[in-house]
């Protein structure tokens, strides 16, 4: 099988999984899907997975769910004061799970999923064609996120079975296993325009045609720790 949808918010991880697929798996047909629920950095998650369908030559499709927006209580969906987070702070515990549920989007890696597979069965039921969803997410943090841990994976392709028509979909996570600084390693070595990939919380526009991230929520400083490790060079915009 030789086609592939990307789940793609514009992030490291997710775009350094659609070039993975592209560059290392080989695969010839990709569709980039990224998702609108209302979040803060819309306008620079959407203009970097844009980004990566164009440099990739990938189809780009937008599914907007706005209504998971309007009933989130994370602050990626609030204009609420985003707390500040240091490196430190990424070592602790009980505040990284004390805090978790203040990114917690109400079950959105699974409606994102349900989505792609919907689009997967549609293509194979219309054309005859496989194809295979991929996701970039990784298990964050001393505590992941319930939703992207492998046995999530393992629960959602169980799902694509008895939820599809014929069956037969596969849902693959290739990065899961990876930390942070060995995704930046892999995306440097896969020319992955890293300035073109977002990972803040919150939206700190432009400058010029590059995204600027705000430097200082958990997202930002989990970004900075991974070039550090990965001993590559940094040129992310922060405002901090």
């Amino acid at each position: 099988m030789n086609n592939a949808i990307i789940v793609c918010s514009g992030g490291l991880d997710s775009v350094t999984t659609a070039y993975y697929v592209k560059k290392k798996l080989k695969v010839d047909k990709l569709k980039i899907i990224f998702f609108d629920y209302g979040q803060r950095a819309l306008k620079e998650e959407e203009y970097c997975a844009k980004k990566c369908a164009g440099d990739l030559k990938a189809e780009f499709k937008k599914v907007e769910i706005k209504w998971l927006g309007e009933i989130s209580t994370a602050l990626l969906n609030k204009k609420e004061e985003i707390p500040e987070t240091t490196k430190e702070d990424l070592g602790d515990i009980k505040k990284e799970n004390k805090e978790k549920i203040l990114w917690w989007v109400p079950c959105r890696n699974s409606i994102f999923l349900i989505n792609a597979l919907a689009f997967a069965e549609s293509l194979f039921i219309s054309k005859n064609e496989r194809w295979d969803v991929y996701i970039g997410v990784k298990k964050e943090g001393k505590i992941p996120m319930k939703d992207t841990r492998p046995e999530f994976i393992k629960v959602m392709n169980e799902l694509s079975e008895q939820g599809t028509y014929h069956g037969g979909y596969k849902i693959i996570a290739p990065l899961i296993d990876l930390d942070k600084d060995e995704i930046v390693k892999l995306a440097s070595e896969l020319k992955v325009p890293l300035n073109f990939t977002y990972s803040c919380y919150s939206s700190g526009g432009f400058k010029g045609k590059i995204p600027k991230h705000c430097g200082t929520c958990a997202n930002c400083m989990d970004r900075k720790m991974g070039f550090y490790w990965a001993g590559i060079k940094d040129h992310s915009i922060y405002l901090k």
